[in-house]
Formats: C-alpha cells, structure tokens, sequence
C-alpha cells in the first residue's frame, strides 16, 4: 500500500509541475481559451444561420466535445516537446519514476484541465444560445461515452508523444498534423458518410467518431447508453488496446532515445 501511495505521489508532482506551467503562461491559456471558443461559435452560428435547432445541437456538440478530445490530446502528446522547451526532458527522464507514473500525471492533469477548458466553453454556448433545448438528453449516455472518449484517446495521445522524443525537430509538427487527420475523418461537424471511401475505412480507427456519435444520439435524441452498444465496444477494445500499447512502445522509444542522445534539447 506504501507503494502505491509513493507512485500517486509521485504522480501528483507532475500534475503539480502542469499547473505551474500552465499558470507561468496563463496569457497563451487565455489566448487559446478564447480561440477556442470563437472557433465553436462560429461554428455553431452556421446552423442558427439556417434556422435549423438540430443542426446547431450537432455542430455544437461537436465543437464542444472536440474541444476537450484535442485539449487532452495536445495536452499528452505534447508532454515531450514541453520537456524540451522547459529544458527539462533529460532531468524527467533520468529520474528515478516509473514512465507510467509520469504519464499518469500527464494523463490525470490533461483531463481535468480539458474538464475546465471546455466547461468554459460550453458556458460561452449558453450565453449566446440560451433557448436552445435539450430536453431529451439521456445525461448517463453522454457521461458514459465522455468517459470511455477519453481513455481510448489517451491511448492514441500516448503513442503520439512517441513523435517529439524520436524526432527531436519536427515530432512537434507530426503530432499535430495526427490531430488535424483525426479532425477531419471522425465526422466531428457532419456524418462520415458523407466522406469518401476510403476516409470512412480510417474513421472507424478513430475513438472520436464513436464517442461524439454516442454523446449526440444520448444528448439530441436522449438514447440509452443501452442501445449504443455499436458504438460502446470500439471504444472498449480501443482504450484496453492502445493504452498498454502505448505505454509499452513509449518504453522502447525512451530508450532508444536515452542510447541515441535523442533528450537534448535541440536538434
């Protein structure tokens, strides 16, 4: 038990060490949180252009459920390049800690502050949509996929982290360029159908096309988390898959790293 006291412990000290990260650049926490909710709103003012409720209710969903997918994405994947900038990367590798406990920080700090992020978001949504209804929202249905959403991305966010450690200049950029794929083929603002073919063979790769699916049918039309049951075990399969996998291949890449001299801080 005094073990796994000391790990939590541990693992609150990266938690920790976020915080004060994002609170050292709470002005760039600002811009983005700004950014962010202008872009769902924009979004969002297509439909009310429209005249069209359940249209505004998709994109809206869509946009907000979004917001939090990618913030815990970026915020995961993105651990690596923040070590380097930070300068940090060879000291948090070289410290006596187990890798999953530091991903575990990561992962506990990435979820609570999308938590945050989007709340604000969806605040900004209600102020500016306040007779919008939802009435028939099954709200264990929108939990649940929120919930299962998360950990199959953590996944996917872990095995992207992968990029900046391996490649010490442009990992970064990769990692992005992976969110914006997964932007476009998991029907975020629109059906997958309408996608070509052979996009919609990759959008079922993607855990966010089920989630956001889940979340609208238990939001916009009150489904049971019952009934979802197609949209339930992709993302079952998908978080007890990528999760181990990803922490197993960010131990290979860590070392392989530590063998190259790959933790500098530049290339």
């Amino acid at each position: 038990m005094s073990l796994l006291a000391h790990e939590l412990k541990a693992s609150y000290a990266f938690v920790e060490r976020n915080f004060f990260l994002t609170r050292r650049y709470w002005g760039w926490e600002v811009a983005f949180l700004v950014y962010s909710a202008a872009g769902a709103l924009s979004i969002s003012f297509i439909g009310a252009q429209l005249g069209d409720a359940r249209l505004l209710l998709t994109l809206m969903v869509g946009a907000i459920f979004w917001n939090y997918l990618s913030v815990v994405f970026s915020w995961i994947a993105e651990t690596i390049a923040v070590e380097r900038w930070e300068g940090t990367l060879e000291y948090t590798m070289m410290a006596p800690v187990h890798r999953s406990t530091h991903l575990l920080g990561s992962v506990a700090y990435a979820m609570v502050y999308g938590l945050i992020h989007t709340a604000a978001i969806l605040v900004a949504m209600i102020l500016f949509f306040p007779n919008l209804a939802t009435g028939n929202a099954d709200a264990l249905t929108v939990v649940t996929f929120m919930v299962l959403g998360s950990f199959s991305f953590v996944g996917i966010a872990m095995l992207a982290a992968i990029l900046p450690l391996l490649y010490v200049e442009r990992g970064a950029q990769m990692t992005f360029v992976l969110q914006s794929v997964l932007l476009l083929v998991s029907g975020v603002y629109y059906s997958v159908d309408v996608l070509p073919g052979w996009m919609q063979v990759l959008s079922r790769l993607s855990p966010a096309t089920y989630a956001i699916d889940g979340v609208r049918k238990g939001l916009i039309d009150g489904v049971p988390v019952t009934e979802l049951t197609g949209d339930i075990w992709p993302l079952v399969v998908m978080g007890i898959v990528l999760i181990p996998a990803g922490l197993w291949a960010f131990g290979r890449a860590e070392r392989y790293a530590k063998r190259t001299g790959k933790l500098k801080r530049v290339g």
